[in-house]
């Protein structure tokens, strides 16, 4: 495992092949862990570099866990890229780790080369029952009680890592630093920044969005359509399964990628 200090603090990536930089970022919940199984398809042809993100895996929480935010994860990614001399980047992310690996290619294009964006957050068309779920879920007692039972709720297709993803997701309740930067981060999701749609214009990298058609989180028809819509020249490909794809059907999640970041490449 690397280590890398960043302005919230020590972040642990497993680095794996050479080649190419290619950043994988997991969702809130979740660890590095969770790409395990697309990880050495990957490592064949990239430099691949799996991220815990703050308080999550083998890296430390922050001093104050209730301070984390979607937007402090995108801070914690560009430090990540600028101290690794990763530039220009792929970047592949997931949910919370899509809305990161986005806003860096719009605040600093230079240093994206290709990205794939899974299930991402920073897209969602806002309503009153999502602002009150983002609210009811934002709060330590609920997260604490539920993170295991929701991630069986959107994790619709059953393996050996899936349901290792879901073991690791109901260990992580009697976590309170984890607890605390899961529904921290779900608050985050309600501040305007988190809001990437009116930004998403700027992003020049090739894009790749890929939805999972199950998704209950992030539905492909309400969020997969509008970053199809805001982000010029993305292509949306669409996965029979829930809100981890490449976890979920790796088989079938390579299919997709692998052929894009080869096109990206030769660009």
């Amino acid at each position: 495992m690397l280590s890398v200090e960043t302005r919230t603090g020590r972040v642990a990536i497993e680095a794996r092949g050479s080649g190419p930089p290619l950043l994988l970022l997991h969702a809130n919940p979740g660890d590095h862990h969770d790409y395990d199984a697309v990880v050495p398809a990957l490592a064949v042809r990239y430099r691949t570099l799996a991220v815990d993100w703050p308080g999550f895996g083998a890296s430390p929480p922050p001093a104050s866990p209730r301070s984390a935010s979607a937007m402090w994860m995108a801070a914690v990614l560009e430090d990540l890229v600028h101290r690794l001399q990763l530039e220009p980047v792929i970047l592949v992310g997931s949910s919370v780790g899509g809305y990161a690996a986005a806003r860096l290619a719009i605040e600093h294009p230079e240093r994206v080369r290709a990205l794939v964006l899974v299930d991402s957050g920073g897209f969602t068309p806002y309503n009153v029952l999502k602002r009150l779920f983002c609210w009811f879920k934002g709060s330590e007692f609920v997260s604490r009680r539920m993170a295991g039972r929701f991630a069986k709720f959107y994790l619709r297709r059953r393996n050996p890592l899936v349901e290792q993803i879901i073991a690791r997701t109901y260990a992580g309740q009697s976590n309170l630093a984890r607890v605390a930067i899961d529904a921290a981060i779900w608050r985050s999701f309600l501040h305007p920044d988190h809001d990437l749609r009116q930004r998403a214009a700027k992003i020049m990298a090739p894009t790749m969005l890929i939805w999972g058609r199950e998704d209950p989180v992030l539905p492909v028809g309400t969020d997969a359509q509008a970053a199809q819509r805001c982000i010029p020249g993305a292509r949306l490909v669409v996965l029979d399964t829930g809100h981890e794809p490449f976890a979920e059907d790796p088989e079938t999640f390579l299919a997709a990628v692998e052929p894009f970041l080869k096109d990206a490449l030769e660009r």
